[in-house]
């Protein structure tokens, strides 16, 4: 009996207090002070300000509104997010299986200035030649790199002075060599090393894609671990595996095998070091660019980015009426002379691009920012050869 009524002043107490409680939230709630949400909103709804979710298309998966550094109303913004809602909504006619959403896209100039005296590679090339190892090269390949100027053709003969300069580092040395290379700073911006040339816009572009469950690959006419090199010290990084990198290739053998005519004819053992020969195998523009998506990833993609002629190919392989999605794919017109080098009329070019089944963006006019803050085009563009030449003589 005892225990009981210990029991009943417990309860009241309880009930008291609970009343209490309620009392206070009432009258709280009663004086307009409410409570805000604080429960995560799902993905493509915003909060407005009374507290209640609405629809809104651009959220990306984090929130964040989607390709926040694309400018509205210019067409190429809406296609894509057009685009990716489409594919990606279950139920849809347009949907495409996760497995199946693969976007391809060139780096140079498409993800990253390649405006001479910017462009990766090349500017790679002459440092190293001129510059940082002119021990290493011959007098012809230090004048190809003395000799590169605005205009230049970054063609398959380019590709193969390339080659030959690198001839006996390990591929790892040469990876590191392209990463260390990304700290110089170019002489085109203010501010900007090599490896800070991306286009803010396209970099967001791929993390948009990646939250959506596509499988981005880079497909470049940049050698193969120059490309990783670069990527991997970008501000797509984490979109990109470094197997997801396709690239010109350059002929890479088992030391103290170089030349042996066949890889078939030793085998690698524990410590070895893979070299540069110096040899050359493919250029990847072109055809060649078509040919290498079938052979390593061995599907269409559905989405395909690029810039130049050079990356037609790719742009119809993606298109190609036999392919068993909705694809789609854009071309990049550099046209900002402001905040880049760009000199393309976009009037030509889009028309151009259109007839081809091509969806133009626009630098001037599609991207609301290219580079991160503090960067800005230097006084000029070029720095005259000679300037190079000297400096390799106080090298050597």
């Amino acid at each position: 009996m005892e225990k009981t009524k210990k029991q009943m002043k417990v309860w009241r107490v309880v009930a008291i207090i609970t009343i209490c409680a309620l009392l206070t939230v009432s009258i709280l709630y009663a004086a307009g002070v409410g409570w805000k949400q604080t429960a995560p909103v799902p993905a493509g709804d915003t909060v407005t300000a009374d507290g209640n979710a609405t629809v809104d298309e651009t959220v990306s998966i984090d929130g964040n509104k989607a390709l926040s550094l694309w400018n509205d109303g210019t067409g190429a913004k809406k296609n894509l997010i057009d685009y990716v809602s489409a594919v990606t909504k279950d139920g849809s006619d347009d949907y495409i299986p996760v497995n199946d959403r693969i976007a391809v896209f060139d780096m140079d100039g498409t993800l990253a200035c390649e405006t001479f005296y910017t462009y990766y590679d090349t500017m790679m090339f002459i440092e190293y030649c001129l510059h940082d190892h002119p021990e290493r090269v011959s007098d012809e390949l230090k004048e190809v790199a003395a000799s590169i100027e605005p205009g230049y053709v970054a063609d398959e003969t380019l590709a193969r002075n390339f080659a030959k300069a690198y001839a006996g580092m390990t591929v790892e040395e040469f990876y590191n060599y392209a990463v260390e290379f990304g700290k110089k700073e170019t002489a085109s911006f203010n501010n900007m090393r090599y490896i800070d040339n991306f286009y803010l816009p396209m970099a967001e572009l791929i993390e948009y894609l990646y939250e959506n469950d596509f499988t981005i690959w880079v497909i470049s006419g940049t050698e193969r671990a120059t490309t990783r090199a670069i990527v991997a010290n970008s501000p797509i990084k984490d979109y990109v595996e470094p197997e997801h990198v396709i690239g010109t290739d350059f002929e890479v053998k088992v030391k103290g095998h170089e030349d042996e005519p066949s890889n078939m004819d030793f085998k690698y053992e524990n410590g070895d070091e893979l070299v540069l020969t110096g040899g050359f195998i493919q250029k990847n523009l072109n055809a060649n660019k078509s040919i290498y998506i079938e052979r390593e990833i061995g599907k269409r993609p559905v989405l395909a980015f690029g810039n130049s002629g050079s990356d037609t190919s790719m742009m119809n392989y993606a298109i190609d009426e036999r392919n068993p999605y909705k694809a789609q794919a854009y071309m990049v017109v550099a046209d900002d002379n402001v905040r880049e080098w760009g000199t393309q009329d976009y009037e030509e070019k889009s028309a151009d691009y259109i007839a081809k089944g091509f969806i133009p963006i626009s630098m001037k006019d599609d991207f609301a920012k290219i580079y991160p803050d503090g960067i800005t085009k230097a006084e000029q563009q070029y720095v005259p050869a000679e300037s190079q030449s000297e400096d390799t003589d106080k090298a050597a």
